[in-house]
Parts: structure tokens; C-alpha cells; sequence
């Protein structure tokens, strides 16, 4: 039959066979099989059927236009074959590459001083179940099993990292369920110190970093994945051998350079984060009814503050102004000398002062804690107890003195640059920020403007006034914020103008990029800040202050780990100074300290206690409020 005959033709070379192949088909079909065909006329039909199936079949495994013909290597199969010992040591290369990864991944520490060579000389147990795991799968789900363990090992990774900036920033670990809310906070900080290129930069970086952390990740876990496949016998025998290694290393508590041997840092870093957020969302809840209930919250406004009528108070906070200021070798002698020259200039003037300690709810950072949590009288350390309380209408300090109708209250923020909803509920009349105090000159750094100028604007616009009522002033000091450069340096009160005067010592100053990145200059400079902030804000007091003026002024917090030291405390010092010695007698059992510089041994309360204390030893009446 025609179309027999057709699909019965010898093939040529290039359907998909070699000329050899082609020689070897057609020499066969003419030769002893086409004998026996010709024998045996019959069997033509079923000899047809079976050249087209052989034609078919190879029409179907024929080789993609773009491969290399059959006999032909590719140019990467022909270098393994010319390099036979280099490709062997390449793919060693990249096994052992993708190992470490892997393993450096399961044992990486969550914090900077345990970054040590001696820490990854462990057995990660998450390794012996990921080998097990990938043995015990056929092809396509070992396949799946390695993607998404590449990408377990890269939230693993990143949640390292994460810890590592938190505890070295803020002295405490990443929370998932409330820490994103401070990332772009931690970009404005960027932009405001080193620029919105430098911002732009990191930002950029950071999404790259993820990204290349994922897909190198997932490469290694695959790559140990056919690895594991090609030799599974042996693979086996190790993973058993390991296993039995980390059980009895485990049973018998076995270390090495400190560390047990049996490993399971990676599991437990992502139970800990995993523990960490369910109990920050339980909390959330039982912080919402605490909020609720007050101590003073249905206390009448005749009630509130009696024994402070008539008085100006101002309640100031200066930046990063913590107990390692006052402590530490680097820091304390140049400050130490400011607080004693500030304490006797003050008593010069007929001030006294006394001071002690206050724990503060936050390290580091996120200054709005401290003052929220000295302001309301709940402890707030993390920013959704910040907004659940500011959203609120629990009664802080700032706002019982607003309640009596006996002052009126302003705030003095030269570090808020934009609108601030919270004003509303610190009770404030009016607020003063960076626009409002009409200054000229240089930012430093993050800070809009040097503390002596913004002490002086609020003297100016505010202090200064003559008015019906005292005046009770919120007020939030910047010169002091991190990174200490440049800094301000004092000027003549009378020569401070629209704050031009502070360009040339602005220019004359440290960069920023120079001082965040050293250790040392950190702190010394960081020192230099609160001698500038102290004495800011102490001569202001001379110059200004009168019979009827009480100060309160504190730090918000400890600066970050990397200056105030690790395991360094929360505390930070706080002070009253008046001239009027009725006001410190209402405090004489505090048992503070006489002065600026609060003893060591002087007593230490957490910061969240303060409000009550104020209120009560001034003769506020608790009438509590359920909620």
C-alpha cells in the first residue's frame, strides 16, 4: 500500500538520528530483514505498522532546535570534559558553599557579641531533620520540601538580623506583632541625619538584601537537596550517624567553647519570636482594660494640684539622657563637672534641686514611650500601648493641670515637624513646634534647632508673656539625640537672633557619618551632648526663673547599647528644682538626693509611678475611675 511504502523508506540523517544510526536503519531494512520480507510477502503490513511507530517515536523524542546536536556536547559539557578535575572541584565548591550557608543560617546568634567562630562549632538538630525529610521524598516533593526550607532559613536569617539592630540599638529583641510600626520611623531618622539619598539607599538595600538572602537560600537548600538524592546510601548512613551523635551529645550535656554541642538554635530562635508575639497580642488586651481604669480619674478638678497654684511648672524632658551619663568612665567626668558647676550656679541664683532615678519603659529609642509613660502613669514600651492609650482619654499629668482651669498649658516640641494628634490628649492649650519658633540656622543632625535657642524662643513667645494665669509647659529637648554631630556649642543669649549664629559652629562641627560608626567617638561625644543640653537648659533657669517657678526635668531614656554598654540599666535621673522651699518639702520623703546628680544608691522607681507620686505629694485626692 502507498502510504506504507512512504513510512517505509529509510530515514535520512537529521530526523532527529545520526548518519550512523540512519546507515546502520536503512542497511537493516535493506539487508537480511528485507530478505525475509521479500520471503515472506505477509508480514509486510506488520513491518510497515512498526517503521511508522519507530518513526513516530522519534519525532517524539526529537532534541529542541536549540540544543546541541546529538554527539556534539555543550559548551558547558565540553569544558567538564576537557576540566574534568576543575568541574569536580567546582561542584565541591558550590556543595560546600551551600552547606555553610545553611548551617551558618541554623546557628547564627541574634545578637552582636555572640557572633563568634567558636558558636557555629555545633550540630544544628534542624539539619539532621532536613536531611531525613529530603531522603524520605520522591523527586518533585523533595523538590518543594527544599524551596521551603530555603525560605524558612531566610525568615530565620532576617529575624537574626533584626534582634542583632534591636539589641543593639534598643537593648531588646525584634517583636513581630509590634515593631513594624518603627521601621519607617527608622527611616525618617536616616533621612533626617544623613540625608533622603543616603534614606533612599539603605531602604533600597534593605528590600535587595531580602531578596538576595531568599534566593541564595533556596539555591543552597536545593542544591543540598540533589546532593542528598545522588548518593542516598551514604547520605543516609550520615544523617543516622549525626543523629545519633546529637542525641547522645544532648543526653549527656556535652559542650564545646562554652555552647552545648547539640544544637537547636534555629527552632528555638523562631518558637522564642513565635512566643513573643502571641503573648505582645494578649497583652494588647489586658493593657486596653488597665488603660480603662484610673487612679484619679473621677478626682475633681478642686481636687487636683492644690498645693501648686499660683506656680509656673515646666516638665522638660532632655534626649538620651540616661543613668550611663552620669556612671560611666568615657562620660561621667564631663558631665559629673557640668551638673556640679550647674548645681552651684543654680543655688547662686536661690535655687535648690533634688534628684533620684526613674526607670524608663524604653532604651535607646522611641523617646514618645518615656514621656507617654511619666506623663499617663502606665507603663507604655512598645508604640501599640502607645497608640491604644493616646487614642484614650486616661488622665496624664500634663492634663490634670488643665483640668483645674487654674493653667494654662503649652508644649515646646522643636523635634515635631509635622501635625501631632497627641497634643489633644496631653492637654494642651497650644503647641510650639518646629515652625512655630521662627529659627533660621542649621539643623544638627536630626535636631531642627539647638536647645539654647528653642529655651530661649519659648522664653520669647511663651515663658516670657504676661498673662492671667501660671503656666504649665511640656518641653522636649533634641540636642542631645543621636548621633551627637555636629553639636551645638553655647553662644550669648543676647546674640542668638534668629538662630543664624549657629551656621558657622554647625560647619565647624563633626559629621554624622564620622561619629555613628565609631564606638568611642560615640560616646564621647554623646557625653559632650548632655553637658550642652544641662547647661542649656540650667542657665535658662538662671536667667529666667523665678519665685514661683518649679522645674522638673529628666531623661526619656538610656542612649543606644553601643554607648551606654551592654546589660547597661534603664535608668535615667530626674530632678526638681524651685526656689519657692515649700515645693521641695512636699518631697522631702522621696529621699532624694540633694542636687543635680542624683547619688547611687539614691532610690529608683519605674517611670510609670511618677505621675501618681507627683500628684499625690502635691495634694491631689485619689478618686479612682473603673473604666
Amino acid at each position: 500500500m502507498p502510504v506504507f511504502t512512504r513510512f517505509s523508506e529509510p530515514p535520512q540523517p537529521g530526523d532527529g538520528m545520526s548518519e550512523a544510526e540512519a546507515e546502520k536503519t536503512a542497511g537493516g531494512e535493506s539487508g537480511e530483514d528485507g530478505r525475509e520480507r521479500a520471503a515472506a510477502p505477509d508480514s509486510a503490513p506488520a513491518a510497515a505498522r512498526a517503521t511508522l511507530g519507530q518513526r513516530f517515536s522519534r519525532l517524539r523524542t526529537r532534541r529542541p532546535r536549540n540544543a546541541a546536536p546529538e554527539g556534539r556536547p555543550t559548551r558547558l559539557g565540553a569544558w567538564r570534559t576537557r576540566h574534568p578535575r576543575a568541574a569536580h572541584a567546582l561542584r565541591l565548591a558550590a556543595t560546600t558553599l551551600a552547606a555553610a550557608l545553611v548551617l551558618g543560617a541554623l546557628l547564627l546568634p541574634n545578637t552582636l557579641p555572640a557572633l563568634k567562630a567558636a558558636g557555629f562549632a555545633r550540630i544544628p538538630a534542624e539539619a539532621v531533620v532536613g536531611a531525613v525529610v529530603v531522603l524520605a521524598l520522591p523527586r518533585r516533593p523533595r523538590l518543594v520540601a527544599a524551596v521551603l526550607y530555603g525560605l524558612g532559613l531566610t525568615a530565620l536569617t532576617l529575624v537574626n538580623l533584626l534582634d542583632m539592630g534591636f539589641n543593639e540599638y534598643l537593648g531588646r529583641g525584634f517583636n513581630a506583632a509590634l515593631d513594624w510600626d518603627l521601621l519607617p520611623d527608622a527611616q525618617g531618622y536616616v533621612e533626617d541625619t544623613l540625608g533622603g539619598g543616603v534614606a533612599t539607599a539603605v531602604t533600597v538595600g534593605a528590600v535587595v538584601l531580602v531578596l538576595l538572602v531568599a534566593a541564595v537560600m533556596v539555591a543552597a537548600t536545593i542544591r543540598l537537596a540533589h546532593v542528598l538524592a545522588r548518593h542516598r546510601v551514604r547520605a543516609t548512613q550520615g544523617a543516622l550517624i549525626a543523629g545519633t551523635v546529637w542525641v547522645t551529645c544532648s543526653a549527656l550535656g556535652l559542650t564545646l567553647f562554652g555552647g552545648p554541642i547539640a544544637s537547636e538554635r534555629g527552632a528555638g530562635a523562631l518558637r522564642v519570636h513565635a512566643q513573643r508575639t502571641v503573648e505582645s497580642l494578649r497583652d494588647e488586651a489586658a493593657f486596653v482594660r488597665q488603660s480603662k481604669a484610673d487612679t484619679f480619674g473621677n478626682t475633681p478638678p478642686g481636687e487636683l494640684l492644690p498645693d501648686l497654684r499660683g506656680k509656673d511648672v515646666i516638665f522638660t524632658f532632655i534626649e538620651s539622657y540616661g543613668r550611663s551619663a552620669i556612671e560611666d568612665p568615657v562620660m561621667a567626668p564631663g558631665v559629673d563637672r557640668t551638673l556640679d558647676a550647674s548645681t552651684a550656679a543654680l543655688e547662686k541664683a536661690g535655687f535648690a534641686a533634688r534628684s533620684g532615678w526613674l526607670t524608663s519603659a524604653t532604651y535607646g529609642g522611641s523617646s514618645w514611650l518615656g514621656h507617654s509613660t511619666t506623663m499617663s502613669g502606665l507603663w507604655i514600651d512598645n508604640q501599640r500601648r502607645y497608640r491604644t492609650v493616646s487614642a484614650g482619654d486616661h488622665l496624664t499629668l500634663t492634663k490634670a493641670f488643665q483640668k483645674t482651669g487654674a493653667w494654662d498649658t503649652v508644649g515646646v516640641m522643636p523635634g515635631v515637624q509635622k501635625g501631632w494628634p497627641e497634643e489633644k490628649w496631653y492637654g494642651l492649650d497650644k503647641l510650639y513646634d518646629s515652625r512655630d519658633l521662627g529659627y533660621r540656622g542649621p539643623k544638627f543632625s536630626w535636631s531642627t534647632m539647638p536647645d539654647q535657642y528653642a529655651l530661649e524662643a519659648f522664653q520669647r513667645q511663651v515663658h516670657g508673656k504676661k498673662r492671667d494665669k501660671p503656666l504649665m509647659s511640656f518641653v522636649i529637648l533634641t540636642s542631645s539625640h543621636q548621633p551627637w554631630a555636629p553639636i551645638p556649642k553655647m553662644v550669648g543669649w543676647d546674640e542668638l537672633g534668629d538662630g543664624s549664629v549657629f551656621d558657622a559652629i554647625e560647619k565647624a562641627g563633626n559629621q554624622a557619618s564620622d561619629v555613628i560608626t565609631d564606638t568611642t567617638k560615640s560616646r564621647e561625644e554623646y557625653g559632650k551632648s548632655i553637658q550642652y543640653s544641662v547647661t542649656s537648659l540650667t542657665q535658662w533657669l538662671q536667667r529666667y526663673g523665678t519665685d514661683d517657678t518649679v522645674l522638673v526635668f529628666l531623661g526619656d531614656h538610656q542612649p543606644i547599647a553601643r554607648v551606654s554598654g551592654n546589660g547597661a540599666s534603664r535608668d535615667v535621673p530626674v530632678s526638681i528644682v524651685a526656689k519657692d522651699p515649700k515645693v521641695l518639702d512636699k518631697v522631702a520623703d522621696w529621699n532624694w538626693t540633694e542636687g543635680l546628680k542624683p547619688d547611687r544608691d539614691a532610690p529608683v522607681w519605674k517611670m510609670s509611678s511618677f505621675r501618681d507620686r507627683f500628684l499625690k505629694a502635691f495634694g491631689s485626692t485619689p478618686r479612682p475611675s473603673e473604666g
